[in-house]
């Protein structure tokens, strides 16, 4: 059989070609060597990569990257009782501490809810402020905004923050099933999207972009 590597160069070859003049490619990689990340970019024909994991600021740069434009997630962090993280008592200000670090390697800036105390990233189902992307896109910077993000309240985040793009997946798939079964059925397989969920979400989307 072939190894997992080939079977994601394959698939996402076919996504690139079929993809063509159509919504850009681009791949998610999180704490992966620059040498890995480059010949994926070549192999797939990527159109951008998105870090998800620590490997810093200057992994963003063209030259990590394979020469195309890198998007940086950063994770702003709430309690594991969903509060912010202020409220949970981490007094250090998320926004502060990113502009202290960033650098001009990164294209975009993604920010993503992060659940205190846990070891997994994104798919989390919660919201941040959303007030702390105004402040990195009054420096110039590009935000886009993913966690918790749904249908319902998709038109609330752009018409607060107006973010240059947003990032869903979990509030649009289909409804959970029971826990046991979820927590086997997310190790094999992706969840399913909800096509009715997903046209609610972009009409809603659109409809906050043109008011």
């Amino acid at each position: 059989s072939s190894s997992p590597i080939l079977k994601f160069t394959s698939l996402a070859s076919s996504l690139g070609i079929g993809g063509a003049g159509a919504p850009l490619v681009v791949g998610v990689f999180q704490n992966q060597d620059p040498e890995y990340i480059q010949t994926m970019v070549r192999t797939c024909g990527l159109d951008m990569v998105q870090l998800h994991g620590k490997e810093g600021m200057a992994a963003c740069a063209p030259e990590q990257t394979g020469g195309v434009p890198a998007i940086r997630v950063v994770d702003i962090h709430v309690g594991d009782d969903h509060k912010d993280a202020d409220d949970a008592g981490d007094t250090a200000d998320p926004i502060d501490t990113l502009l202290e670090t960033l650098t001009n390697d990164p294209s975009i800036i993604l920010l993503d809810t992060a659940i205190k105390n846990s070891s997994n990233g994104g798919g989390t189902g919660v919201t941040f402020d959303w007030g702390l992307a105004e402040r990195i896109q009054s420096k110039g910077l590009p935000v886009m905004i993913a966690g918790g993000l749904n249908p319902e309240n998709v038109k609330d985040c752009i018409m607060a923050a107006r973010p240059f793009g947003i990032d869903v997946s979990s509030g649009v798939e289909k409804e959970e099933v029971p826990q046991q079964q979820h927590q086997q059925q997310k190790e094999e397989q992706p969840r399913q999207k909800d096509h009715d969920k997903v046209v609610a979400f972009v009409r809603n989307a659109k409809e906050a972009a043109k008011e």
